[in-house]
């Protein structure tokens, strides 16, 4: 039997992971205002958000922060002089150690007691103490005459021998990092071997610039040497990739450096690569790989301002971290949807900027897949949009953000106590009374009668036995929701408020009361009935007008061909400015024209007529829609509600539910 083991909560633990509910719940709000699906979605990846354990998803615009103050801390660090003063010191400290052998032979000699000797090894120690005091100034020169010098310290020559060994290593390290450590082995077989593999390559590219076939001719140099390039390139292309952002890394540091500071360079590699035909294959490769892939950055440069020296392999090193903080800029600043994010190496960004940030780049990169997955959202014809289930789920998330702030006897499905026969099932029962509907719960009719007389057949019934079940009174209410889309709803920051409220009530009544009909009109200078699936996408008219009278007379037509009670439920934040005239065209004056008011009450009066209730939400309401709104109640007998986009859900979600318990109860 499977054992489970809980352990305290101390805070340390990781909770659930952030899910597509997560996800969209961050999207409500915005895709609401601005009723775009894909700019929603850019504009969460560009601001992140925070996970159901409150950890914080950082975005794109912190991210690339991130990697630009990465960035200025190695530059404000590091000094590329460091090379240099590194080859310099151990070059100094080689020299005094082969000073020391020359003084050393000398004093051994003289003590031998034979003096040609003496003589002899003083001009020899003469001659070789010139010739270091004749060294050259510069780093370069230094090198190329000791490879020349006859040593007489077998330590120092060692040590020296040494040095090149590592410099020649290091100098073909900065120029292919991510190969393998044959690289770094300079041995005349080794050297043989790197030269033949520039040059399959180099034949490649230039076949490849010719427009010829190279599948055949990739597969035979991955045969031949494959083994130089561990990152297992799989084409061609992701091969002089790698190595053309090593290569460039590589010029990019020439770039950085002063004039003298990169000639002493370029001189000590001509120095340590003696070997005329390997610099020349290396050099055809940087050109065939410039024109290949140009946009690799050859000509960028970095503004080193540091005090903390670059040994020569380190150089080669922050360059490629340099190199890799750039790329990774350029691909989150042109990321315009989730799915760009995948081809970020995560493991990379975690050594550049941290695992935090690695986890937030992993995070992002799963939003729009996880959305699919979820069958919130799909793509058709490149773009994403909302599914049926993403529109239930936008106006559950509306409903659930507004009653989290009713208070918690306000909440939960309100139902009558009137029961009657046909009515809905409650699954309760209750003893039998004379006059209720006989819907006998048989199970617990027999159960009474058992536990009255004792088990045993027959069952006899009594009168005390009975009980039926409970049944709900049901009311059917046709609402149509009028909401405002007029400019003015934007720029008082009404709009988000009540377009949430139009989702959360088409939710609620979807939900918890699918036999009432609830439907949208949308008013601007024009009114236009709208349907469920475009409100998340519906956004407010660029035109000026407030037209009620079209709005109402759009609601009347279509409660025309519904039941029960009728409502209209308009929320506005302006007066009515316009109106349709006899040529179907609309009017529009504000202040309000006489003529304008004058229509708009007369569809008023009209729906009173026709038994609709009109009940108006204002949001920011001035004296003159105060004093309009009054007309309209006192004409219809609805209510009017002076509001705030802070608590307008809980006033007509509250008014909503109050009014079907007293239809409930009046029925």
């Amino acid at each position: 039997m499977t054992q489970f083991r809980y352990s305290k909560w101390d805070g340390t633990q990781i909770g659930f992971d952030f899910d597509a509910d997560d996800v969209f719940a961050e999207l409500t709000d915005d895709l609401l205002v601005h009723g775009d699906l894909n700019q929603a979605l850019q504009r969460l990846l560009q601001r992140g958000f925070r996970d159901r354990n409150g950890e914080r998803i950082a975005g794109m615009r912190e991210m690339l922060e991130r990697v630009r103050q990465r960035r200025r801390e190695m530059l404000d660090r590091h000094d590329l002089g460091g090379p240099y003063e590194d080859i310099a010191e151990r070059l100094r400290e080689i020299v005094s150690q082969e000073r020391a052998g020359i003084d050393s032979l000398v004093d051994e000699a003289k003590a031998s007691g034979d003096q040609r000797r003496a003589d002899l090894t003083e001009e020899v120690a003469s001659e070789r103490r010139m010739q270091l005091d004749l060294l050259p100034p510069d780093l370069a020169g230094q090198v190329e005459s000791l490879q020349e010098y006859e040593w007489t310290s077998t330590e120092a020559r060692e040590a020296f021998d040494q040095l090149i060994e590592e410099l020649r290593s290091q100098l073909m390290q900065s120029y292919f990092n991510q190969m393998s450590s044959s690289m770094s082995d300079t041995s005349p077989e080794s050297v043989q071997r790197m030269k033949d593999m520039f040059n399959e390559l180099n034949r490649m590219l230039e076949t490849r610039a010719a427009g010829g076939d190279t599948d055949r001719m990739f597969e035979e140099f991955m045969d031949r040497f494959g083994d130089m390039f561990p990152g297992n390139p799989q084409t061609l292309d992701e091969l002089l990739e790698q190595m053309a952002q090593q290569m460039a890394a590589m010029q990019q540091l020439l770039n950085s450096m002063t004039p003298d500071q990169r000639a002493q360079l370029q001189s000590l590699a001509d120095s340590l690569l003696e070997d005329m035909d390997l610099r020349w294959q290396v050099e055809r490769l940087g050109g065939n790989l410039r024109q290949a892939f140009p946009q690799a950055g050859w000509d960028r440069q970095y503004g080193f301002n540091g005090s903390d020296p670059l040994g020569f392999a380190d150089a080669a090193a922050v360059m490629n971290q340099l190199g890799d903080l750039d790329r990774l800029e350029q691909m989150m600043s042109t990321a315009s949807n989730p799915g760009a994010l995948a081809e970020v190496d995560i493991d990379r960004a975690g050594e550049l900027l941290g695992d935090d940030a690695a986890r937030s780049l992993e995070q992002l990169a799963k939003l729009a897949r996880q959305l699919t997955e979820a069958g919130l959202m799909d793509q058709r014809e490149g773009r994403l949009e909302l599914t049926p289930r993403g529109l239930r789920k936008i106006g559950q998330n509306a409903l659930s953000d507004l009653f989290s702030r009713l208070i918690k006897d306000r909440m939960g499905r309100h139902t009558a106590d009137r029961v009657g026969i046909g009515h809905e099932r409650t699954y309760e029962t209750k003893a039998y009374e004379w006059g209720d509907p006989f819907n006998l719960s048989i199970e617990r009719t027999v159960r009474n009668a058992l536990g009255r007389s004792g088990p045993g057949t027959p069952v006899r019934l009594s009168s005390e036995d009975f009980e039926v079940e409970r049944t709900e009174s049901l009311t059917s209410t046709s609402t149509v929701l009028a909401l405002d889309l007029s400019l003015s709803m934007p720029m008082r920051d009404n709009f988000l408020a009540a377009k949430k409220v139009a989702m959360a009530l088409h939710s609620l009544i979807t939900t918890q009361f699918p036999r009432d009909y609830l439907g949208l009109v949308g008013f601007g200078e024009l009114a236009r009935e709208l349907r469920a699936e475009q409100l998340p996408e519906v956004s407010w008219d660029y035109t000026y007008g407030t037209n009620m009278q079209h709005a109402l007379m759009l609601a009347r037509r279509m409660l025309a061909r519904q039941s029960g009670t009728k409502q209209v439920i308009m929320i506005t934040d302006g007066e009515p400015t316009a109106h349709i005239q006899p040529d179907g065209f609309p009017f529009f004056s504000y202040p309000p024209a006489p003529e304008t008011i004058r229509v708009t009450l007369n569809e008023v009066v009209r729906a009173t007529r026709e038994g609709i209730r009109i009940n108006t939400f204002m949001l920011d309401a001035t004296g003159y829609l105060r004093s309009f709104v009054e007309k309209i109640t006192q004409l219809n007998r609805g209510r009017a509600f002076f509001t705030t986009p802070e608590t307008l859900g809980d006033y007509v979600l509250v008014d909503f539910l109050d009014q079907k318990r007293a239809h409930r109860r009046s029925a």
